[in-house]
């Protein structure tokens, strides 16, 4: 037998109820009723476990770049110059502010990215040798600059003799790590945060493969003969090896220690002095060296002026076999030696950094390096007789210059504020290093080589962001960054500092000189 309740009808009651009732309506919705939201309005084109498809990955780790005020706004009104639509008129304010904070949340279960999601992931539009060898433009096929423009993901092939775009073309969401060439600069690489490999081919300018390495990647890296390609992921704990040709699937090695704790992977180089990989793993407390098949002649490039590169030479056992390298922290970030001898790597917590011999495996130095110095953008030179490198620090106002013969500090430079990326050439007397974090992050420091002393400071707009320099092939040019969504690529005298031309450009976040990647150019990062 059903019951009739019967409700007060005071006018106080009444005004209760409504409010009550508003503010229930108004209230994020439940994680259950959001995650149905997604499937409804997102998965199309996220997946349905956040994994990505026609758009990017949204997980925690994918999405570091991007706020979450930032994320409500792309709901809301869309990206521009993308198939991201807005939301606005489908969804309440409330709805767009839940789905926004959800996409922040770990999912419930750990992603699985394997050997089978690798494998039906590659797509290959133009077998490798089906197009043209004959660039289909006149310029130096090896002082050409790759610029990546994040403002909405696209790249633009620079010519780097007049600094005329020959070919602007889109990427991938969020590439990371920087692209990597084969050594006779036909082919580029780019790498995603949310795992997409894709091959280009520069003479022809097409995409020509495209394979997933992971859900969240950090960094590739491509064996100085050309043939090999390795990612570095975050999610899942894994190193993937490529064969470069189609970027046909050869290995995947799970992030495991001895003990069989996992970790994440920092990112992956290639050392060419040695013949093979080096992988920085965050979480366990070990360098992996994994050699690849060793060639019988040195390598050469094939393109204009080209010259060879330095024979190979392995210390490691050669067939892509792991050698386990225990040091005595943790290592998120590095630098080498010219002879790849030696890593030097920034502790765990901005603690410092030691330096590590790769054939050894013993400590050899620490470095009293404070502030979280960016090793990866960290630059050589010769300074009365020695070899010195110089690295900017993530939340330090600092330069620090080390004598690599003794690993001493023998100087610090103060800067106008945190760095984050730092070029020369062998060419150049200058140094530059950008101020990226902070107040003056409009500010450039140039540094005199021979004093290691700051000789100027330029300012290329006021209040917008300066940073990432490129030297083209002869150490006679620097490309800057405007890294603005309205932006520009400057190009300055490498001699006398004064700006020649401004190319307009969308957020150009960096550029890579075709010359200085694949002959590993001791001013700039590899």
């Amino acid at each position: 037998m059903n019951r009739v309740v019967s409700l007060p009808t005071s006018p106080t009651f009444l005004k209760a109820l409504a409010v009550a009732v508003l503010v229930t309506a108004m209230m994020p919705a439940g994680a259950d009723d959001t995650q149905a939201l997604y499937q409804a309005q997102c998965a199309s084109c996220h997946g349905e476990d956040r994994l990505g498809g026609i758009g990017p990955a949204l997980l925690p780790g994918n999405l570091s770049r991007l706020k979450p005020q930032a994320a409500e706004a792309v709901i809301r009104d869309g990206r521009a110059a993308s198939q991201m639509p807005g939301f606005s008129a489908q969804l309440e304010d409330t709805e767009i502010a839940s789905l926004a904070e959800w996409i922040y949340r770990a999912p419930e279960g750990e992603p699985n990215w394997g050997r089978d999601e690798i494998l039906a992931s590659q797509e290959v539009t133009h077998p490798d040798g089906s197009l043209p060898d004959v660039p289909r433009f006149d310029a130096d096929p090896l002082n050409l600059f790759i610029v990546v423009e994040t403002g909405d993901h696209h790249a633009t092939l620079l010519d780097g003799d007049t600094f005329e775009p020959i070919h602007r073309f889109k990427t991938r969401y969020a590439l990371h790590g920087g692209p990597k060439y084969t050594p006779d600069g036909r082919y580029v690489f780019f790498g995603s945060r949310d795992g997409w490999i894709t091959k280009y081919d520069i003479y022809n300018m097409k995409v020509v493969a495209e394979v997933r390495a992971g859900i969240n990647m950090r960094n590739i890296a491509v064996s100085a003969d050309g043939r090999y390609v390795m990612a570095a992921n975050y999610l899942p704990h894994s190193l993937v090896l490529f064969d470069a040709h189609n970027l046909d699937l050869m290995k995947v090695y799970p992030a495991v220690g001895e003990d069989g704790e996992s970790s994440r992977v920092s990112a992956v180089y290639a050392a060419p002095p040695r013949g093979g990989f080096i992988a920085a793993l965050k979480d366990i407390k070990e360098v992996w060296e994994i050699p690849w098949p060793l060639l019988t002649e040195p390598v050469v490039a094939t393109g204009h002026m080209a010259t060879p590169l330095a024979p190979q030479r392995s210390h490691a056992t050669p067939n892509f076999r792991v050698r386990r390298i225990p040091v005595p922290d943790y290592l998120d970030d590095f630098f080498f030696d010219l002879e790849y001898e030696h890593v030097i790597g920034a502790s765990r917590g901005g603690q410092g950094g030691m330096v590590v011999n790769l054939d050894s495996g013993e400590k050899v130095a620490d470095l009293p390096l404070q502030g979280m110095p960016h090793l990866g953008s960290g630059i050589t030179w010769e300074y009365q007789g020695r070899r010195v490198m110089a690295t900017p620090h993530l939340n330090k106002a600092a330069v620090s210059i080390i004598d690599m013969t003794d690993w001493t500090v023998i100087k610090t430079l103060e800067t106008d504020g945190p760095g984050f990326f730092m070029r020369s050439h062998a060419n150049s007397p200058y140094a530059w290093v950008d101020v990226f974090f902070g107040p003056n992050r409009d500010r450039v420091h140039v540094i005199d080589k021979s004093t290691l002393e700051i000789v100027e400071t330029l300012i290329p707009e006021p209040g917008k962001t300066a940073a990432h320099g490129e030297f083209d092939r002869y150490g006679e040019k620097l490309l800057l960054s405007l890294w603005e969504e309205d932006g520009a690529v400057i190009v300055y005298d490498g001699e006398t500092l004064e700006e020649e031309k401004r190319i307009p450009m969308n957020k150009p976040s960096g550029k890579y000189n075709v010359w200085n990647k694949t002959r590993y150019e001791e001013g700039t990062s590899h």
